[in-house]
């Protein structure tokens, strides 16, 4: 075939091919005026091919995917901006704090200590050890942009040319991969400079098992507070320890946690009306809008209603893990004079959450606040009055055993059980016991009215019976 004779869907494949096959983007000037014909501008779509290679150069294995290395880099490079390290005499006293606070937290919970030591660490260190866990979260969120990214472009493009793009969708996905992961980078670098402990934002995102402060950030929060520094270490010591310990003892825990974040995210999707109009003005070479647009939240549309029941299921959870964590930890630190102020502070920095929380909560649909927190540690206030620390921790035992929703509204009723349990006294029937005896008794039923409609096989003598008659 002679140049002549090539349409320009053939030189749009060709650009295609040169992009996927890492080609440098070098496109033949003619190419482009051949476009020019099919009411598209070269410079730009020069300039959206040089982008789209250097995208898709550094995508993940996978369409869609988090460009994980992409994100850690803009993490790192916030979190390390201001280029602080830990001095030894931080670490030294921070070491001091939570050998302390493990001592103090031994007094008010049954629940074990952690194998692995607590530490002080960097904000490049929370980043490292935590971008796995956001990276999970946001991976379903990512998967949508993506999806509606491809739809929403495939729209634009003119009706003959929708052909030969067919095999871009991947290429497509990978930009909304790009893109998401530069803004998750940039949150979670955002986040590492407000963070003061790793269960600071109330789930396990450090590893299984670790304890840790952030020194670079302890300052900041403790700056308008006028609390002695070792009042404040040994406080947010003793809590972080509670945290990690909770985890470490309920060990179903964590899992149930990131299932109900995860389950809640892969229910978003993005608003595509508002996508497809973000793309028909999109300007590669000036992305700040779609990035505007990613980490304000706009592309999200309203909760449905199983989102938003999904959302009050995580909120009494993490609700009633805080609420737990809160009340021991207070117990364990009644010795401190400001011990009070300082829980209060804590209660109140959750409530409201940071600029990077919020900023987080846009990016993924979901803020991670105990919105019950309060009436939580009530309800596990009330259970160590009536029953005491073991009975209380016991509740962490297995999945079926923690409090609901309903316990957090009144705890009557789990301090009845648990009292009754105390006792030795069998437990009260509820719903699911009625449920399961009557399925017990139609069954066996069942089974006694086939016995009695079968043949008779006996004779009404001793006598074995013979052949029957056919």
């Amino acid at each position: 075939m002679t140049d002549e004779d090539r349409s320009p869907e053939d030189e749009f494949q060709e650009m295609l091919r040169n992009l996927l096959g890492g080609q440098g983007g070098a496109i033949d000037p003619a190419q482009l005026e051949q476009l020019r014909s099919m009411g598209i501008d070269p410079a730009m779509a020069q300039q959206l091919m040089r982008q789209l290679q250097g995208a898709f150069a550094a995508a993940g294995d996978g369409p869609g995917e988090i460009d994980l290395s992409s994100a850690k880099t803009h993490a790192l490079h916030l979190a390390n901006k201001d280029g602080l390290g830990i001095s030894s005499g931080d670490k030294q006293d921070f070491d001091q704090a939570f050998a302390l606070a493990g001592l103090w937290l031994g007094e008010a919970t049954g629940i074990s200590d952690v194998a692995t030591p607590p530490r002080a660490i960097t904000r490049g260190q929370w980043v490292e050890a935590t971008l796995p866990v956001w990276q999970e979260l946001a991976e379903p969120v990512a998967a949508s942009i993506a999806d509606a990214m491809t739809e929403a472009i495939g729209a634009q493009l003119p009706e003959e040319m929708k052909g030969a793009a067919a095999g871009a969708g991947r290429l497509m996905r990978t930009v909304g991969g790009q893109m998401f992961a530069a803004q998750l980078g940039s949150v979670v670098g955002r986040l590492s400079l407000e963070v003061v402990s790793g269960g600071d934002v109330g789930i396990p995102v450090m590893p299984d098992g670790e304890a840790a402060i952030l020194p670079q950030n302890f300052a900041d929060f403790g700056r308008d507070l006028e609390i002695d520094d070792d009042q404040l270490a040994l406080y947010l010591a003793t809590r972080e320890l509670a945290h990690v310990r909770l985890f470490r003892h309920a060990k179903w825990l964590r899992l149930h946690v990131i299932s109900q974040v995860t389950e809640f995210a892969r229910g978003l999707h993005v608003d595509t009306d508002a996508l497809e109009d973000l793309a028909s003005r999109f300007d590669p070479s000036s992305p700040e809008e779609l990035r505007a647009a990613l980490e304000s939240g706009a592309l999200l549309p309203p909760r449905t209603e199983a989102q938003t029941a999904a959302l009050t299921r995580l909120e009494n959870l993490l609700a009633t893990i805080e609420g737990w964590v809160d009340v021991v930890t207070t117990e364990a630190t009644s010795r401190l004079p400001a011990a009070e102020r300082v829980a209060e502070a804590v209660r109140r920095r959750r409530a409201v959450g940071g600029p990077a929380e919020r900023a987080m909560g846009a990016l993924v649909g979901l803020e991670l606040r105990p919105r019950r927190l309060r009436e939580a540690a009530a309800m596990w206030r009330a259970v160590t009055e009536a029953v005491g620390t073991a009975a209380r921790d016991s509740l962490w035992d297995y999945p079926d055993l923690m409090p609901g929703a309903d316990d957090i509204d009144d705890p009557t009723a789990l301090i009845a059980r648990l009292q009754a349990a105390a006792r030795g006294d069998a437990a009260e029937r509820d719903e699911f016991d009625d449920a399961l005896e009557a399925l017990l008794a139609q069954e066996a039923q069942g089974g006694n009215g086939d016995a009695a409609d079968a043949p008779d096989d006996t004779t009404g003598d001793d006598t074995p019976e013979g052949p029957r008659p056919v």
